[in-house]
């Protein structure tokens, strides 16, 4: 019976993360929930003291809620995972509507930044 946005990123505390992509979900929090999200969360292949302490530092605590996929099982399960040369297993970059337990919308990333899978597309998505 929830609406969610959920989105991931390769890191906490990457710069593409960190600069890029998490901010617009924070800057348009209160835009994506009026089009009735119930919930807005971000997933990383990083574990939870991690993701608390990112949580922490981006300001983004109780806004957005911050899920640890500490060795990446929903990215593999969801075949949004891949393997960094520099990091090991991670996520790709994405985003997803899930309604209701239905995902009607996913975005993935094909190449590196920030385009399909940011806020702003999903705005235009709701």
């Amino acid at each position: 019976g929830k609406k969610v946005v959920l989105f991931g990123v390769p890191g906490a505390f990457t710069p593409t993360c960190s600069n890029n992509h998490l901010p617009g979900y924070l800057e348009n929090h209160d835009a994506i929930l009026a089009r009735g999200v119930d919930t807005i969360a971000v997933v990383s292949v990083n574990d939870v003291h991690v993701m608390g302490a990112w949580a922490n530092f981006t300001g983004g605590e109780g806004k957005i809620l911050y899920l640890a996929d500490g060795n990446g099982e929903f990215a593999k399960s969801a075949g949004l995972d891949f393997i960094s040369n520099d990091m090991g297993l991670r996520s790709r970059r994405f985003s997803m509507i899930v309604d209701n337990g239905k995902v009607t919308a996913l975005n993935v990333e094909t190449k590196p930044g920030v385009d399909t899978s940011g806020a702003a597309h999903i705005l235009s998505q709701l």
